[in-house]
């Protein structure tokens, strides 16, 4: 028996291996993929031990760095204010969600769920935010559209809020004179750490990867975030490589095109790389308690 177990144990310590090998490796041969010659990899194909190594793909985004640095800017500024707006409205609504008895919570709750599964589309949306709201070309247009708020996220919480926290202490609360507001943020919200930090980087990655709010409502190049910037590089470079022999310019084919393309993703992944190990422990207490149904 004794055996047996230790088995088990072995055969659950290599497929952990073989899981965290495959989750690790991707990201090695991003990197290794970064500092590759671009001729290189064109004729030998992607490599953990490449032939030749070069750091073109950086020198040319350090060129770039004032526009890079000043992109940083932006999508820190984005995340920071976008994730912290969306903790607070997002556990706003799922707070009374978990209530039983609040009146018309069931129709209050089918309406979120909604939203999961139609929205208005790309053009009404555009529309909207751009002719009745104005819009575009400000912060605004980076931080409300598709990102503000998520029904998930909502039914996340709310199903954190009420099967974790007791009625119990609620009515206890109630019973000694709290109001509601005075339960949410003196009860709710110090019990609930687990579940704000998991929905706080659900929307801190949506932020920080989002690139489409740019492309569709931001024209200024002040106000460029670092994934649609890199993502306007990326397409000026593929542009210029692919129509290079219309043009005499040699500088125009040593651009890096594929390094690049990993070069620009180290950039993009690298701050979240660093920042996940941080909130790995409540990411997964919030996601396995949140996401029982009840």
């Amino acid at each position: 028996m004794k055996n047996e177990s230790r088995g088990l144990q072995w055969a659950a310590h290599i497929i952990m291996i073989v899981f965290s090998l495959a989750c690790i490796l991707p990201f090695i041969l991003l990197f290794i993929s970064s500092i590759t010659d671009d001729h290189t990899i064109a004729v030998e194909g992607y490599s953990f031990f490449p032939s030749k190594l070069s750091l073109g793909a950086y020198e040319y985004l350090w060129r770039e760095s004032a526009q890079i640095f000043h992109a940083y800017g932006i999508t820190i500024l984005i995340t920071v204010i976008g994730t912290s707006a969306s903790l607070v409205i997002t556990s706003l609504l799922a707070y009374p969600l978990s209530r039983k008895d609040l009146p018309g919570g069931v129709v209050l709750s089918f309406i979120v769920f909604f939203t999961l599964l139609f929205n208005g589309g790309l053009v009404p949306t555009y529309l909207v935010y751009t002719q009745l709201f104005d819009m575009k070309n400000t912060l605004l247009a980076l931080l409300i559209p598709w990102l503000l708020m998520n029904g998930f996220n909502v039914l996340l919480m709310r199903t954190f809020f009420a099967t974790t926290i007791p009625s119990a202490v609620l009515e206890s609360a109630s019973m000694d004179g709290a109001g509601e507001f005075r339960m949410y943020y003196k009860i709710i919200l110090p019990l609930s750490l687990p579940i704000m930090a998991t929905v706080g980087m659900f929307q801190g990655l949506a932020y920080w990867n989002d690139w489409n709010n740019g492309l569709v409502f931001v024209t200024d190049p002040e106000l460029f975030s670092l994934q649609n910037l890199l993502n306007r590089i990326m397409s000026d470079i593929q542009y210029l490589t692919r129509n290079s022999s219309m043009n005499s310019g040699n500088a125009l084919e040593q651009l890096p095109s594929e390094t690049f393309r990993m070069a620009v993703a180290v950039i993009g992944v690298l701050p979240i790389l660093v920042a996940y190990p941080f909130f790995q422990k409540y990411f997964v207490k919030g996601m396995t308690i949140g996401a029982v149904k009840g």
